[in-house]
Formats: structure tokens, sequence, C-alpha cells
């Protein structure tokens, strides 16, 4: 990705800060400032300035230890503070300022991610990046918007994985991971891309038991957050990344393996989602995909209105393997796996009510009628027929 750099800054609370003032800035750019700063609130004033300081499509750059030290050598004293990376997050997207004519101006997250060289040297996913561009508070922040505040808030990502298990947020958690990663064939030493990766309680898996590389992306900041958050202390060649995978881009022939579980379900236009898997494998790699898909022909007027208010593009399993196909893609393998979603579904199920009391002391009963009022809904439009699920692997000669 490329920025301009008009004005590079690498600034703290010193000498550039009297110059920032009368400039407007194309780039601030800082690396390990904000964690020697005291206070909270000290982080939130700067960010302030920052966002008055930088131009409107401007962009705001740091880099910041998180969780713990990097470095292996012992220190008698030391004033770093290592937060948690969403509490950069939530003071980046919180700021909103205004100019002198009372036009109101926001960030907007452009990226965030581990730094490759740590993850791959010291399995460390510690060390973070952000880029932040100055927006118009008027502007639509659209589907990541959706995510974070509706379908994937903090709460509800707990809660899911309360049901899926530790680390997953898909069906079937651990057991259906253990069974499609079983047949992947994985290599020590491959690279895999997770598309969707949630908390990365897959990623963990593969990289643990196959010593395998993982890149997971996934457009809910919060899912990132808690992944990052899941991966202190596991020394697994595992990174992550906030991305769109629809406008994300990879160098040809850069992954042995493309794996998605349940989340390509939101995305609108999959033949070119498909035919970017297909130009970022290299020859002989395989991607694998759960999804949610529908039986074929015209949803009923329930069902209709479900995936509109989803947001999702359903297709029937037999469609959805043609599209592999049409972006180029052999040995396609499309099943229908209804059944076994049905009896995950009533496994997960039954594990909630039984664990009812627990549950809404760790939550609330709020959260558990709407957990266990979703699973009731996801049943009854499975076992109509309406809502499918299904498996698809593919391989590129």
């Amino acid at each position: 990705m490329k920025y301009p750099t008009k004005i590079l800054c690498d600034f703290f609370f010193g000498s550039l800060v009297s110059q920032c003032l009368n400039l407007e800035m194309i780039m601030i750019f800082s690396v390990s400032k904000y964690c020697c700063l005291t206070h909270p609130f000290m982080v939130e004033n700067l960010v302030e300035r920052m966002v008055k300081w930088v131009k409107v499509d401007g962009f705001i750059f740091f880099r910041e230890s998180c969780f713990h030290r990097s470095g292996d050598s012992k220190r008698k004293y030391n004033p770093t503070h290592y937060r948690e990376p969403r509490f950069y997050t939530k003071v980046f997207k919180e700021c909103h300022t205004r100019d002198g004519s009372g036009n109101s101006f926001e960030l907007s997250l452009i990226g965030c991610k581990c730094i490759s060289a740590y993850v791959k040297n010291k399995k460390n996913q510690n060390q973070i990046c952000w880029v932040w561009k100055k927006v118009s508070s008027y502007e639509d922040k659209g589907f990541q918007r959706f995510l974070d505040n509706v379908q994937y808030k903090s709460n509800g990502i707990l809660r899911y994985e309360r049901v899926f298990g530790q680390g997953y947020v898909s069906t079937g958690g651990i057991e259906t991971t253990k069974e499609f990663v079983g047949k992947l064939d994985l290599k020590p030493g491959q690279k895999v891309l997770d598309v969707g990766c949630g908390i990365g309680g897959g990623d963990f898996y593969m990289a643990e038991n196959f010593d395998v590389e993982v890149v997971g992306i996934d457009l809910s900041i919060n899912m990132i957050s808690f992944a990052l958050e899941r991966a202190i202390g596991l020394n697994y060649s595992v990174e992550f990344e906030v991305a769109d995978c629809t406008t994300k881009t990879y160098p040809n022939n850069t992954f042995d393996v493309i794996y998605s579980r349940d989340t390509i379900l939101h995305i609108q236009d999959k033949p070119a989602l498909f035919r970017s898997f297909f130009k970022w494998l290299k020859p002989g790699g395989k991607v694998l995909i759960s999804d949610y898909c529908k039986s074929a022909g015209t949803p009923s007027p329930e069902f209709a209105e479900y995936i509109k208010q989803r947001g999702y593009d359903l297709h029937d399993v037999k469609a959805y393997g043609q599209m592999l196909r049409d972006a180029g893609f052999d040995e396609v393998i499309a099943e229908d796996r209804s059944d076994q979603f049905n009896k995950v579904l009533r496994r997960e199920l039954n594990a909630v009510e039984k664990d009812k009391d627990e549950f809404i002391c760790d939550f609330s009963e709020g959260d558990y009628n709407d957990i266990v009022g979703g699973w009731k809904a996801k049943l009854i439009r499975s076992s109509s027929g309406e809502q499918r699920w299904g498996l698809f692997i593919a391989k590129k000669k």
C-alpha cells in the first residue's frame, strides 16, 4: 500500500509539536511513542491534536508494542506502558473533532496488522501497526461499522465463543476444524491465508499441529482485537490483520492454502473474490470453504427477509461449486453438509440450555434468550430445507 509522503513526522511531546500547529500534514508517522505516555488521557489528547493537524484524506500511521515487551534483554527500569491494541483502536476510532466552520471529522481505519518480521522471527504478535485516514464524519463506514456495532459487538463475540468453544466463532468449533483441516494435507512451512479468521482458533490449531505459517484477515476490528489477545504466549507463526478481502491484494502464487469458514456469505461478488483466490494460490494449492447456502429456487418471504436483514448473498450448493470452477479451479468438491449442520446446532443448543444458569451469570438473561432463540430459528430454517450448509474444496493445477 502506498501513501503520499509530502510530510512525514515522527514526533512526541517535543520540539516538533509547536511546528505541527502551523502545518497541514498529509501523513503523521510515529513508532513506539504512545506506550511512553503515562496516562490514557495523554494518548487521547495527543490523538485529538493529530486529527486537527492532518489534512482531510491524510493519514496517521503508528506502530506500538502491546501486551508485553518484545526484547530479550532485562532492564532495571522500564517506563513503557504495554497497552492492549483494543485501547489504541478505541481511542482513535472514537476521536471526533470540528474545524472553525463547524465541520466534523473522524478517523477511518485503513489497516491494522501484526508486524510480519516479529511473527516470522520471534513468533510474537505484540508489535502492531495501524493506518488511519481522516474523513468527514458524514462519510459512510458501511459494512465494517455494521459488523462491529451490530453483528459482532464484543459481547456478541464472547457469546459466540461460549457456544462454539474457546477461540472459535464458526459452526462446530474445534470438531469441524479438525475434520476440515484434515482434508488439506498441510505440510510444515506452508503458508495459509484464513479469510474471515474470527478470533483465531482455527489459525492457532493449524500453526500448532502442522507447523504452517498463517495469515488471518477479518474486516471486523473487534474480531482481530480478540485474536491478538488470544495469541499472547502461544509462540505460533500466526499474524492477524484487519482487512477487506474484496480490496486486499497479494502477489500471485503466495499461498499454499486459502481457508474460510462461514464468512463468504457476506460477500456480494463471489466470482471476483474466487478469481483473486485463484491468483493468490500457488500451483497445486487448495481452497477450502464452508459457508451458508440456500436451496435452489426462490426463498420464502420469511427467509428472504432474514437474508436481507443480515446482508447475506446466498447460493445453492451446486451454483456455489460452479462459481469456483468458473474462476479456474479444478477438482471441485461441493458437498451439502446440512445434516451435519443440524446435528451440530442441536448439540450446541443443548449445551447452552444445560448451562443456562452459568450462562446467565456470565452474560445476562437477555443474552441467553438471544442465543437460544437464534439457534432455534436456525434449526427451523435448516430443518425446512431452506437454509443449507456447504463444504467446498478445490485445487489450482
